[in-house]
Protein backbone atom coordinates (compact mmCIF):
# COMPACT_ATOMS: atom_id res chain seq x y z
CA UNK A 1 0.00 0.00 0.00
CA UNK A 2 1.47 3.34 -0.39
CA UNK A 3 1.88 6.53 1.50
CA UNK A 4 -0.85 8.29 -0.03
CA UNK A 5 -3.46 4.95 -0.07
CA UNK A 6 -2.10 4.60 4.05
CA UNK A 7 -3.48 8.16 4.53
CA UNK A 8 -6.63 7.74 2.73
CA UNK A 9 -7.15 4.89 4.99
CA UNK A 10 -6.48 6.58 8.30
CA UNK A 11 -9.01 9.54 7.28
CA UNK A 12 -11.43 6.52 7.20
CA UNK A 13 -10.18 5.09 10.37
CA UNK A 14 -10.56 7.86 12.02
CA UNK A 15 -14.22 8.01 11.34
CA UNK A 16 -15.24 4.63 12.86
CA UNK A 17 -15.40 3.70 16.62
CA UNK A 18 -13.78 -0.07 15.51
CA UNK A 19 -10.94 -1.02 13.99
CA UNK A 20 -11.15 -2.27 10.31
CA UNK A 21 -8.72 -5.58 9.49
CA UNK A 22 -5.47 -4.65 8.17
CA UNK A 23 -4.94 -6.64 5.25
CA UNK A 24 -8.60 -8.83 4.78
CA UNK A 25 -7.83 -11.72 3.46
CA UNK A 26 -11.81 -11.17 2.25
CA UNK A 27 -14.43 -8.38 2.22
CA UNK A 28 -17.84 -9.76 2.30
CA UNK A 29 -21.03 -7.49 1.25
CA UNK A 30 -23.93 -8.80 2.07
CA UNK A 31 -27.51 -7.27 1.59
CA UNK A 32 -29.99 -8.53 5.07
CA UNK A 33 -33.24 -9.23 3.71
CA UNK A 34 -33.45 -12.44 1.53
CA UNK A 35 -29.73 -12.56 1.88
CA UNK A 36 -27.90 -12.68 5.50
CA UNK A 37 -31.18 -12.98 6.92
CA UNK A 38 -32.12 -15.69 4.58
CA UNK A 39 -31.76 -19.42 5.33
CA UNK A 40 -32.41 -21.49 8.25
CA UNK A 41 -31.92 -20.88 11.39
CA UNK A 42 -29.27 -23.40 11.44
CA UNK A 43 -27.21 -22.19 8.54
CA UNK A 44 -27.62 -18.50 10.08
CA UNK A 45 -26.03 -19.59 13.46
CA UNK A 46 -23.23 -20.99 11.77
CA UNK A 47 -22.35 -17.88 9.59
CA UNK A 48 -23.06 -15.68 11.97
CA UNK A 49 -20.38 -17.42 14.27
CA UNK A 50 -17.75 -18.12 11.72
CA UNK A 51 -18.34 -14.10 10.94
CA UNK A 52 -17.39 -13.19 14.40
CA UNK A 53 -14.52 -15.43 14.55
CA UNK A 54 -12.77 -14.35 11.36
CA UNK A 55 -13.30 -10.54 12.44
CA UNK A 56 -9.65 -10.06 11.86
CA UNK A 57 -9.16 -11.97 8.40
CA UNK A 58 -13.05 -10.63 7.30
CA UNK A 59 -14.44 -7.33 6.16
CA UNK A 60 -18.06 -7.52 6.69
CA UNK A 61 -20.38 -4.90 4.88
CA UNK A 62 -23.93 -4.70 5.70
CA UNK A 63 -25.41 -3.32 2.47
CA UNK A 64 -29.03 -2.84 2.38
CA UNK A 65 -31.92 -0.98 1.40
CA UNK A 66 -32.64 -0.65 5.53
CA UNK A 67 -32.08 2.61 7.21
CA UNK A 68 -29.68 2.64 10.19
CA UNK A 69 -32.75 2.82 12.27
CA UNK A 70 -34.04 -0.44 11.37
CA UNK A 71 -30.80 -1.57 11.29
CA UNK A 72 -29.83 -0.84 14.70
CA UNK A 73 -33.61 -2.50 15.69
CA UNK A 74 -32.25 -5.43 13.37
CA UNK A 75 -28.98 -6.33 15.16
CA UNK A 76 -31.06 -6.37 18.92
CA UNK A 77 -33.69 -8.74 17.47
CA UNK A 78 -31.18 -11.26 15.57
CA UNK A 79 -28.64 -11.65 18.87
CA UNK A 80 -30.44 -14.46 19.78
CA UNK A 81 -28.63 -15.92 16.17
CA UNK A 82 -25.40 -14.92 17.22
CA UNK A 83 -25.49 -11.52 14.28
CA UNK A 84 -22.91 -8.66 15.29
CA UNK A 85 -22.56 -5.57 14.00
CA UNK A 86 -20.14 -5.40 10.72
CA UNK A 87 -17.37 -3.18 10.38
CA UNK A 88 -19.25 -0.85 7.99
CA UNK A 89 -23.20 -0.30 6.84
CA UNK A 90 -24.06 0.78 3.57
CA UNK A 91 -27.45 2.04 4.19
CA UNK A 92 -30.75 3.38 2.36
CA UNK A 93 -29.99 1.35 -1.39
CA UNK A 94 -26.63 3.28 -1.02
CA UNK A 95 -27.54 6.30 0.40
CA UNK A 96 -26.11 6.26 3.72
CA UNK A 97 -22.50 4.89 5.37
CA UNK A 98 -21.87 4.07 8.79
CA UNK A 99 -19.66 2.43 11.26
CA UNK A 100 -20.83 -0.43 12.24
CA UNK A 101 -19.95 -0.41 15.62
CA UNK A 102 -21.65 2.82 16.20
CA UNK A 103 -24.02 2.83 13.17
CA UNK A 104 -22.45 6.50 13.37
CA UNK A 105 -22.41 8.58 9.81
CA UNK A 106 -19.02 8.78 8.18
CA UNK A 107 -18.98 12.26 6.72
CA UNK A 108 -16.13 11.36 3.77
CA UNK A 109 -19.07 8.52 2.01
CA UNK A 110 -21.71 10.45 3.14
CA UNK A 111 -21.00 14.44 2.46
CA UNK A 112 -21.33 13.92 -1.28
CA UNK A 113 -24.67 12.03 -1.08
CA UNK A 114 -25.63 14.88 0.96
CA UNK A 115 -24.90 17.38 -1.49
CA UNK A 116 -26.93 15.52 -4.57
CA UNK A 117 -30.08 15.54 -2.49
CA UNK A 118 -29.97 18.94 -1.31
CA UNK A 119 -33.29 20.79 -3.03
CA UNK A 120 -34.52 17.44 -4.61
CA UNK A 121 -37.46 16.21 -2.13
CA UNK A 122 -38.84 19.68 -2.02
CA UNK A 123 -39.64 19.63 -6.38
CA UNK A 124 -40.32 15.63 -5.89
CA UNK A 125 -42.73 15.47 -2.88
CA UNK A 126 -45.67 17.59 -4.38
CA UNK A 127 -45.24 15.33 -7.82
CA UNK A 128 -45.43 12.13 -6.09
CA UNK A 129 -48.21 12.74 -4.15
CA UNK A 130 -50.35 12.84 -7.12
CA UNK A 131 -48.92 9.66 -8.58
CA UNK A 132 -51.64 6.55 -8.11
CA UNK A 133 -49.79 3.14 -6.94
CA UNK A 134 -47.60 4.84 -4.16
CA UNK A 135 -48.03 4.57 -0.39
CA UNK A 136 -44.89 6.19 1.63
CA UNK A 137 -43.19 3.73 3.92
CA UNK A 138 -42.89 3.31 7.15
CA UNK A 139 -39.60 4.53 7.41
CA UNK A 140 -36.77 7.28 8.24
CA UNK A 141 -35.46 7.12 5.16
CA UNK A 142 -32.18 9.59 4.65
CA UNK A 143 -31.12 11.49 1.12
CA UNK A 144 -33.79 9.10 -0.67
CA UNK A 145 -37.35 8.80 -1.02
CA UNK A 146 -39.03 5.36 -0.12
CA UNK A 147 -42.48 3.82 -1.48
CA UNK A 148 -44.44 1.09 -1.31
CA UNK A 149 -46.16 0.95 -4.90
CA UNK A 150 -49.21 -0.98 -6.11
CA UNK A 151 -48.03 -2.56 -9.44
CA UNK A 152 -51.74 -2.79 -11.03
CA UNK A 153 -52.04 1.04 -10.18
CA UNK A 154 -48.83 2.47 -11.16
CA UNK A 155 -47.88 4.05 -14.25
CA UNK A 156 -44.00 3.23 -14.48
CA UNK A 157 -43.98 5.48 -17.77
CA UNK A 158 -44.61 7.91 -15.33
CA UNK A 159 -41.68 7.51 -13.37
CA UNK A 160 -39.15 8.58 -16.16
CA UNK A 161 -40.68 12.33 -15.76
CA UNK A 162 -39.77 11.99 -11.88
CA UNK A 163 -36.15 10.84 -12.93
CA UNK A 164 -35.44 14.46 -14.95
CA UNK A 165 -35.50 15.77 -11.85
CA UNK A 166 -31.88 14.91 -11.25
CA UNK A 167 -32.97 11.21 -9.33
CA UNK A 168 -33.19 7.73 -9.93
CA UNK A 169 -36.15 5.67 -9.80
CA UNK A 170 -35.67 1.91 -8.82
CA UNK A 171 -38.23 -0.85 -8.31
CA UNK A 172 -37.14 -4.15 -6.21
CA UNK A 173 -39.37 -7.24 -5.30
CA UNK A 174 -42.00 -5.43 -7.37
CA UNK A 175 -43.21 -3.99 -3.91
CA UNK A 176 -40.96 -1.05 -3.17
CA UNK A 177 -40.32 2.22 -4.71
CA UNK A 178 -36.68 4.20 -3.99
CA UNK A 179 -35.86 7.24 -5.17
CA UNK A 180 -32.41 8.63 -5.18
CA UNK A 181 -29.64 11.04 -5.82
CA UNK A 182 -28.86 10.22 -9.80
CA UNK A 183 -26.25 8.19 -9.83
CA UNK A 184 -26.43 7.07 -6.31
CA UNK A 185 -26.92 3.28 -5.68
CA UNK A 186 -25.82 0.37 -3.74
CA UNK A 187 -22.56 -0.31 -6.41
CA UNK A 188 -21.41 3.57 -6.66
CA UNK A 189 -21.62 3.33 -3.38
CA UNK A 190 -19.54 0.36 -2.30
CA UNK A 191 -17.26 1.19 -4.88
CA UNK A 192 -16.46 4.38 -3.42
CA UNK A 193 -15.79 3.01 -0.30
CA UNK A 194 -13.72 0.24 -1.84
CA UNK A 195 -11.65 3.05 -3.23
CA UNK A 196 -10.59 4.10 0.30
CA UNK A 197 -10.41 0.93 1.82
CA UNK A 198 -7.38 0.15 -1.01
CA UNK A 199 -8.38 -3.26 -1.44
CA UNK A 200 -7.79 -5.81 -4.49
CA UNK A 201 -11.02 -6.44 -5.90
CA UNK A 202 -10.73 -10.55 -6.13
CA UNK A 203 -10.88 -10.32 -2.24
CA UNK A 204 -14.38 -8.47 -2.56
CA UNK A 205 -17.47 -10.79 -3.10
CA UNK A 206 -20.76 -9.17 -2.51
CA UNK A 207 -24.05 -10.86 -2.09
CA UNK A 208 -28.04 -10.35 -2.55
CA UNK A 209 -31.38 -11.24 -3.54
CA UNK A 210 -33.68 -8.28 -5.05
CA UNK A 211 -33.27 -6.00 -8.09
CA UNK A 212 -31.80 -3.00 -5.47
CA UNK A 213 -28.40 -5.77 -5.25
CA UNK A 214 -28.15 -5.35 -9.01
CA UNK A 215 -26.25 -2.18 -9.28
CA UNK A 216 -23.88 -4.44 -6.42
CA UNK A 217 -23.74 -7.25 -9.43
CA UNK A 218 -23.05 -4.81 -11.98
CA UNK A 219 -19.84 -3.23 -10.59
CA UNK A 220 -17.63 -6.51 -12.14
CA UNK A 221 -16.89 -7.60 -8.43
CA UNK A 222 -17.60 -11.57 -8.08
CA UNK A 223 -21.23 -11.81 -6.92
CA UNK A 224 -23.32 -14.60 -5.03
CA UNK A 225 -27.24 -14.39 -5.71
CA UNK A 226 -28.41 -16.73 -3.43
CA UNK A 227 -30.91 -19.32 -4.12
CA UNK A 228 -34.22 -17.33 -3.44
CA UNK A 229 -33.06 -14.37 -5.69
CA UNK A 230 -36.59 -12.70 -7.07
CA UNK A 231 -36.71 -13.16 -10.36
CA UNK A 232 -36.06 -9.63 -11.86
CA UNK A 233 -32.56 -10.32 -10.63
CA UNK A 234 -32.10 -13.81 -12.16
CA UNK A 235 -33.34 -12.46 -15.66
CA UNK A 236 -30.73 -10.52 -15.64
CA UNK A 237 -27.96 -13.01 -14.79
CA UNK A 238 -26.51 -13.39 -18.54
CA UNK A 239 -25.10 -10.55 -19.01
CA UNK A 240 -23.37 -10.91 -15.04
CA UNK A 241 -20.28 -13.04 -15.59
CA UNK A 242 -19.11 -12.32 -12.37
CA UNK A 243 -22.10 -13.55 -10.54
CA UNK A 244 -22.93 -16.57 -9.28
CA UNK A 245 -26.16 -18.35 -8.84
CA UNK A 246 -26.00 -20.25 -5.88
CA UNK A 247 -28.53 -23.36 -5.11
CA UNK A 248 -28.87 -22.12 -1.37
CA UNK A 249 -31.17 -20.22 -0.08
CA UNK A 250 -29.45 -17.33 2.04
CA UNK A 251 -27.44 -17.77 4.37
CA UNK A 252 -26.35 -21.44 2.57
CA UNK A 253 -26.18 -19.61 -0.44
CA UNK A 254 -23.50 -17.19 0.85
CA UNK A 255 -21.15 -19.68 1.41
CA UNK A 256 -21.69 -22.04 -1.58
CA UNK A 257 -20.86 -18.82 -3.40
CA UNK A 258 -17.64 -17.65 -1.04
CA UNK A 259 -16.94 -22.12 -1.78
CA UNK A 260 -16.70 -21.22 -5.31
CA UNK A 261 -14.99 -17.92 -5.44
CA UNK A 262 -11.83 -19.97 -3.78
CA UNK A 263 -12.41 -19.61 -0.15
CA UNK A 264 -12.61 -23.07 1.17
CA UNK A 265 -9.51 -22.51 3.49
CA UNK A 266 -10.93 -19.58 4.82
CA UNK A 267 -14.35 -21.08 5.40
CA UNK A 268 -13.05 -24.03 7.39
CA UNK A 269 -15.47 -26.28 8.18
CA UNK A 270 -18.69 -24.10 7.08
CA UNK A 271 -16.97 -25.56 3.57
CA UNK A 272 -18.32 -28.72 3.91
Amino acid sequence: MTQSARARRARLQDQLQARLPHQPELVLVTDLDGTLLGGSSAWRRRLYAWLVEQRERVLHIFCTGRDLRSVARLLQEEDRLGLHPPHLVIGDVGCSVACGASLDLVPLAVDPIEAAWQGRPEVLLPLLAGLPGLSPQPVTADRRLAYYIDPEALDRGRLAAIEGHGVDCLVSDNKYLDILPAGVNKGSTLLALLEWLEVEAERVVTAGDTLNDLAMFETGLQGVMVGNAEADLVAALPRLPQVYRAQGEGCEGIVEGLRHFGFGSLLGDLAR
